[in-house]
């Protein structure tokens, strides 16, 4: 059967899923197959075989707001019978289908706050994937946050918040939901510590409750000790403050079993394993032990909780840098009013007031002031950056001085800030290689130490190595022993407080597969325009002929070209605007079309344009200056594109342009070589001679130039040979390399969706200065995770001998144990604090 077909952006059909392997995916290919006239409907990805060949015809618009797809990230092919289905009905079909997919599931990432063990995540995610309409569940028990989609037929997300509250788990203040549009939840009152939704008047108690049992626990103990042997108490006086403690210490743990069981759930976990563990101290007498096990659990898990929160905060103060409210321009009855308005309800168009030393509420552009901005806490930029009409601002930016009017170009949801706060949080749900190994090996690890606590329970007394007693003493120390507390929260602690920093300083990284992955480049390939050059060409060379002075070869460049719209003419006007000169009016503008252009400057015919355009004149080659001629030729040489010009009969010289290197590009790769890359290749589609003198110009060891998209697929893959490497572009012209690299590094991702959403890392200033401070980063949480991973599997393996062989109690393994986790935990928030240590490199 004959059949056409068509490729369309993903993203058009699907606005809310952010990741290639979303199961909307492939329903909206089910779905779309099983309509009448589809033969065949599938997802191209970058660097598939069919990506790279002949692309659907020019994007143009179609019935309104579709457009065809040109390559720029995952594609929806539609192979469809034309005899049944025409061009423009095959595209309603597939709008349709992706409304219904979109209509029908959503995307929810939600913070909670639950106490308990670390692989708490497990049982949450079971409990979630129950739920009636919930189809996926990931759980990141440390960073607190959970994403789910769900079947909005079934459940909502008012529904799945009551299950994690149910699950002991409830939402927080900032639940960040993605649906149809993200929205932001800030709950009632306001006044709550550690993210719970508490009244504004909760006193310490409710805010620390978790801390206020553990003291109790810990009080309690120490009464019972002292009045049994400092004060001679009947036994009863210790014991009984030994169960109190008991209670305290336990309540949580108790409680949360105890709920589980009642919903029909069993779980093996590491707070059950210490409640049998101090059960089983008390059967032996041991209440000192047993009370000592739970009350330093229980202080430790709030001395947990309290330190990784720094680490989420350090995520969620992102949530609050917009104002929730703007000062809008308003029209009443012919009069402009600015009014305050909640910020949800400001719209695309709006006109907000902002005035000095306020932070910006929207996205949008300037249209009536000038200030300076500091847009650090997006960008990660340092300095402030002058701002003046026509240029774009965003949310969550602080203003100086001056006062702006700034037209709004997104509504609340669509804002850089929003994006940024939804792609952190569901990069918190990615677990890195090294926790999903963590996670394997817990789950086999929990089974495998009750199998043995009961083999050490039985064993040796048959045997007749040790008696009951000492047999049953030495086991219950081993699950305190073999508890793997540091090793579940170890990884997790890192990658958490990784991506915050990275965050806040304008770095964006989604997920701890590519924080990583970050950490191991060896090799860099980077595009050029727009990467290593500023991506906008500029005046380099102007070399007049003798006799003529720099001012008047450019004001008569100038006065011709203010009539173009070429961008080399802007280049010419922009350099004239520098030197502050006075540019006549030109008369008509002839365009000499692949060659140049020529009009009439104060009575004289000027022409501008390349060397080609004066050869072709009648004996043109003979009489156009040798000056001339090897001014060009050196100027091309070093990658110029060149402008000749002559007034009437009189040669005036030779202007060289070019897309210059960013200022700082040659320091940024001495940082990266310091960092540890051993390999900078440019990847280029310009030709040799331009590619070579902007690669000496900033130090590139190896320029590839003349490169399709699909030719630096293979540069990729070649260079992959000289281990895992990077490609840094600008997230769309790049993207089937991006995808190939081991990691994908987007520039601008504050300038545009298209970056943030297609790159594994995006780079939020359109700065490469910030790519060391992110490998820096990346290879320090890779060492923060090696040394959480020696210090919890080896305090495991020496607390496991020490206690089966007797040399230490309950008491000293649970001390042992805890200073574990909060070492690791430690550990890990070192990289809240990390700086880039190259940055001294000149």
């Amino acid at each position: 059967m004959p059949s056409e077909s068509i490729r369309l952006d993903l993203p058009l059909l699907l606005p809310d899923v952010r990741d290639a392997q979303d199961a909307c995916i492939g329903r909206l290919v089910r779905l779309l197959e099983s309509r009448s006239g589809v033969v065949r409907a599938h997802v191209v990805r970058s660097g598939d075989p069919e990506f790279a060949e002949a692309l659907a015809p020019p994007r143009k618009p179609l019935r309104g707001d579709v457009l065809l797809a040109d390559g720029d990230g995952p594609q929806l092919c539609l192979h469809y019978d034309p005899e049944r289905l025409t061009l423009a009905q095959i595209i309603e079909l597939a709008k349709a289908a992706g409304a219904g997919v979109t209509e029908r599931f959503g995307h929810a990432v939600i913070s909670f706050r639950a106490v308990g063990s670390e692989d708490n995540g497990r049982r949450l995610e079971q409990g979630l994937r129950a739920l009636r309409g919930v189809t996926a569940a990931s759980v990141n028990h440390a960073g607190q946050v959970a994403r789910v989609e769900y079947d909005r037929r079934r459940v909502n997300v008012a529904t799945i918040e009551q299950r994690l509250a149910d699950l002991d788990a409830p939402p927080t203040v900032y639940a960040v939901q993605t649906t149809t549009a993200l929205t932001q939840t800030k709950r009632a009152h306001s006044h709550e510590k550690d993210d719970v939704v508490l009244p504004a008047d909760a006193g310490w108690y409710a805010r620390n409750r978790e801390l206020a049992w553990s003291l109790a626990a810990g009080v309690l103990l120490t009464m019972g000790w002292t009045s049994g042997r400092l004060f001679a108490a009947p036994p009863a006086l210790p014991l009984t403050l030994y169960a109190l403690s008991y209670v305290f210490g336990a309540r949580d743990n108790v409680g949360h079993f105890l709920k589980d069981l009642r919903k029909g759930h069993f779980h093996f976990n590491i707070d059950l394993l210490m409640v049998v563990a101090a059960v089983g101290a008390a059967i032996l007498g041991q209440w000192v032990e047993g009370a000592l096990l739970l009350f330093l659990f229980s202080l430790g898990h709030a001395l947990e909780h309290y330190a990784l929160g720094r680490a989420r905060h350090a995520i969620q103060a992102l949530a609050e840098l917009a104002p929730s409210r703007a000062l809008v321009i308003r029209d009443e009855t012919g009069v402009q009013r600015e009014v305050d308005v909640p910020i949800e309800d400001v719209r695309p168009g709006d006109r907000v007031v902002v005035k000095p030393a306020q932070r910006i509420p929207v996205d949008g552009t300037v249209r009536d002031g000038q200030s300076s901005v500091n847009q650090a806490p997006i960008t990660g930029e340092s300095i402030p950056v002058s701002k003046s009409p026509g240029e774009a601002v965003f949310a969550g930016t602080v203003n100086g001085d001056g006062a702006l009017v700034v037209e709004v170009t997104a509504a609340v949801g669509d804002r850089t800030l929003d994006r940024v706060i939804t792609l952190v949080a569901e990069a918190e749900t990615q677990k890195a290689p090294t926790q999903q190994f963590t996670d394997r090996f817990e789950r086999a690890f929990v089974p495998a130490v009750l199998i043995a606590d009961v083999l050490l329970i039985v064993a040796p007394p048959l045997l007749g190595v040790w008696t009951w007693h000492e047999s049953f003493y030495r086991a219950m120390a081993l699950l305190v022993a073999a508890s793997p507390c540091a090793l579940a929260l170890g990884t997790p602690a890192a990658v958490l407080a990784g991506i915050a920093q990275a965050a806040r300083k304008g770095v964006l990284i989604k997920g701890g597969a590519h924080l990583e992955a970050l950490g191991d480049i060896r090799v860099l390939a980077l595009d050029k325009t727009g990467t290593i050059t500023k991506g906008e060409p500029a005046v380099t060379d102007l070399v007049p002929t003798d006799g003529v002075d720099e001012a008047e070869l450019l004001r008569t460049t100038a006065a011709v070209e203010q009539r173009s719209q070429h961008p080399l003419a802007h280049a010419v006007l922009a350099k004239a605007v520098e030197r502050k000169l006075d540019v006549p009016t030109a008369g008509d503008l002839e365009s000499l079309t692949g060659r140049g252009i020529r009009s009439a400057v104060e009575g004289d015919v000027v022409h501008v344009g390349r060397l080609l355009m004066f050869e072709d004149e009648a004996g043109g080659a003979e009489r156009i200056p040798i000056s001339i001629k090897d001014t060009v030729k050196r100027l091309e040489a070093a990658g110029r594109t060149t402008m000749v010009v002559r007034r009437g009969s009189r040669w005036l010289g030779v202007i060289g342009i070019a897309d210059e290197p960013r200022a700082d590009v040659r320091v940024t790769l001495d940082r990266l070589r310091a960092a540890g890359i051993t390999r900078i290749v440019m990847l280029t589609g310009d030709n040799a001679g331009v590619g070579k003198a902007v690669g000496d110009a900033v130090g590139i060891d190896d320029v590839r130039a003349g490169l399709l998209p699909e030719d630096k697929v293979t540069a990729i893959k070649e260079l992959a040979a000289h281990g895992p490497v990077a490609m840094v572009g600008d997230g769309v012209n790049d993207a089937p390399a991006l995808a190939h690299a081991t990691v994908g590094i987007a520039m601008g991702g504050a300038g545009t969706a298209a970056a943030l959403e297609t790159a594994d890392v995006a780079l939020m200033g359109d700065d490469l200065g910030r790519l060391p401070f992110a490998i820096g980063l990346s290879r320090q949480a890779r060492l923060v995770i090696k040394q959480n991973l020696f210090v919890s599997l080896g305090v495991i393996g020496l607390l496991v001998v020490a206690t089966v062989s007797g040399l230490v109690g309950i008491g000293p393994a649970v001390v042992m144990h805890e200073g574990s986790t909060l070492v690791v935990i430690i550990n890990a928030l070192r990289l809240l604090r990390y700086q880039d240590p190259t940055v001294a490199v000149t």
